[in-house]
């Protein structure tokens, strides 16, 4: 009947010992004498000191390693920025060359003719360009991107001046590895009388636009299909 008594009434834990039976599963872990309890407490409290120590170490580590990383990015950035930009304003410096018109009225001329294979048709290639409008104005350049645009010649995917004025056909011949050439194209083979290059209600090419472009052929591209 004693028994019965324990699930109703919990004695407090500072009676635990005596209230219970000597060999009561309540009393399968001896409560620690006073002198092993204090140490214990002085022993916390060492242990919560040095967490409470380290913790402000570890975070200042943590702020100091954040602010090299974003140092790097502040040294290297403008670093990057001026070699795009060196390459952006050297396609604009390239010396003029003649243009040649073909029956499509396309123009062209080679600022320098490649060392490498011509433009395999249907095939991906990395362009570096510089696009401009008739009056000189720049809209458009892989190199303040920062890396050469990839592209499919000869298949419809880019404009039909693009496509000719690279991959070549009708009398223009093909450009090659490492080439610089200057194309003229007219609205025709550009965007004809629509504009392009839209949103939200502003286009960045007029209709019946004359685009001019310098295009480097950096190399055929090597990635995933």
């Amino acid at each position: 009947m004693a028994n019965s008594t324990l699930s109703a009434t919990v004695p407090k834990p500072h009676t635990l010992q005596s209230s219970f039976p000597k060999h009561s599963i309540f009393n399968h872990r001896p409560i620690l004498p006073p002198s092993n309890f204090s140490r214990l407490v002085v022993n916390n409290a060492k242990h919560s000191w040095k967490w409470s120590s380290i913790a402000p170490i570890k975070k200042c580590i943590f702020d100091v390693g954040i602010g090299l990383l974003a140092a790097s990015v502040l040294v290297l950035s403008p670093l990057e920025a001026n070699a795009t930009r060196i390459e952006y304003y050297a396609t604009v410096g390239e010396p003029d060359c003649e243009l040649n018109y073909v029956r499509s009225g396309l123009g062209y001329c080679d600022v320098s003719v490649g060392p490498g294979q011509p433009a395999p048709r249907g095939e991906l290639i990395n362009i570096h360009y510089t696009a401009r409008f008739a009056d000189g104005t720049v809209f458009d350049s892989s190199y303040k991107r920062g890396r050469p645009l990839t592209m499919r010649i000869g298949v419809g995917k880019v404009i039909k001046g693009l496509d000719q004025g690279i991959g070549g056909g009708e009398g223009v011949p093909p450009m090659q590895i490492g080439g610089k050439r200057k194309l003229r194209i007219p609205p025709p083979l550009a965007y004809g009388p629509e504009p392009a290059g839209c949103f939200s209600g502003d286009c960045n090419i007029p209709g019946n636009a004359t685009l001019l472009y310098d295009i480097n052929f950096v190399n055929i591209y090597s990635g995933n299909r």
